[in-house]
């Protein structure tokens, strides 16, 4: 089977086109190679599994059109997991036109291309923020989603809207994933856990926002691959039962779901460091700071549809998963 993986280049999209290709697939992998953080942590992905004889890469952005489409046509692919995204809550303020390019734009490049080139079942990446302002823990892809609290957040709002419309237009098979704080080896430096290891080891101070009162649902990165790769494994059909007097936001008459895709085990920002600091054997000088714009005070993932429907279950603690990526951290750069 062929598969067209986009953010080939990127954290997720590197670890799942490495799984797909040692499991046998063609894999068709498409990334822009962008500056939002370092090239050459993105080149060395790439380096891991271009000389495999089932990649195919393509250094494209999606909202490019007519280059979008082209190598949709020539790959004639199966199935198609769409990864690429500008990230970043806090990147969001200071420039909103990349999320604007990147995740909308790229997007209804990507759902046409499918739409044109009989795809048969599209899983794409949306995100945790989409939760914004909700109170209610933990989260459920059954709630509605309405109150974004940051760009970021409202263009994969959008995505999901966007998706639904072309599954119901088109009848496309679509999944939306919505991911929960996710880590690993060869991670993104701009995430917190990246960025705090990088100052412990120089002895520099780490910012900790709103006061180490914060939880995320940290999920790492072989269980995200897992969770993924079983998503594309299922194709989504149309749930009978559908009523638009009570809809459903995770289901649809179309085939189309969205699933959450975490631990579902929330740890507080304090605890989390203090597993860095035993797994780095160093203490964090702590400088605290107020609660940031764009941020959520918690997140947690009801994960119930996504462990029933395709058998989803994480594995990965944090005692085990930080240690996995600090050895990875210290042999990349050296330490």
């Amino acid at each position: 089977m062929k598969v067209i993986v986009t953010g080939a280049a990127g954290f997720i999209g590197y670890h799942t086109a490495k799984h797909l290709l040692e499991r046998g697939n063609e894999v068709i992998g498409i990334d822009s190679l962008n500056d939002y953080y370092d090239v050459q942590l993105k080149r060395d992905r790439l380096a891991q599994i271009d000389h495999h004889r089932g990649f195919d890469f393509h250094h494209l952005d999606l909202a490019d059109r007519q280059g979008t489409a082209a190598v949709f046509e020539q790959a004639g692919a199966e199935r198609v997991i769409h990864l690429a995204a500008q990230a970043g809550v806090r990147y969001s303020l200071e420039n909103p036109h990349a999320y604007v390019d990147s995740n909308l734009m790229g997007f209804i490049n990507v759902l046409e291309a499918c739409r044109h080139n009989n795809v048969g079942h599209l899983v794409y990446a949306s995100s945790s923020s989409v939760y914004g302002a909700n109170s209610r823990i933990p989260y459920s892809v059954h709630d509605n989603v309405d109150h974004p609290v940051s760009l970021y957040a409202a263009t994969k709002k959008a995505n999901e809207l966007m998706a639904h419309t072309y599954s119901h237009l088109y009848a496309i098979p679509v999944t939306g994933l919505r991911f929960f704080t996710v880590y690993g080896p060869w991670g993104r430096p701009d995430m917190a856990y990246f960025s705090f290891t990088k100052k412990i080891l120089a002895g520099e101070p780490i910012d900790v926002f709103n006061h180490g009162d914060l939880s995320r649902d940290f999920t790492y990165i072989d269980d995200i691959v897992a969770g993924v790769v079983r998503a594309l494994d299922r194709i989504p059909q149309p749930n009978p039962d559908w009523n638009g007097d009570r809809p459903d936001p995770g289901t649809s008459s179309a085939p189309y779901r969205l699933y959450n895709i975490g631990h579902h085990s929330p740890v507080r920002l304090l605890d989390f460091i203090a597993v860095l600091e035993q797994a780095l054997g160093r203490k964090a000088e702590k400088r605290m700071q107020p609660m940031q714009p764009g941020d959520v005070y918690q997140t947690c993932a009801d994960i119930d549809d996504f462990t029933r429907d395709v058998g989803y279950t994480p594995v990965t603690d944090l005692e085990h998963g930080i240690p996995k990526f600090i050895d990875w951290y210290k042999d990349y750069y050296g330490c």
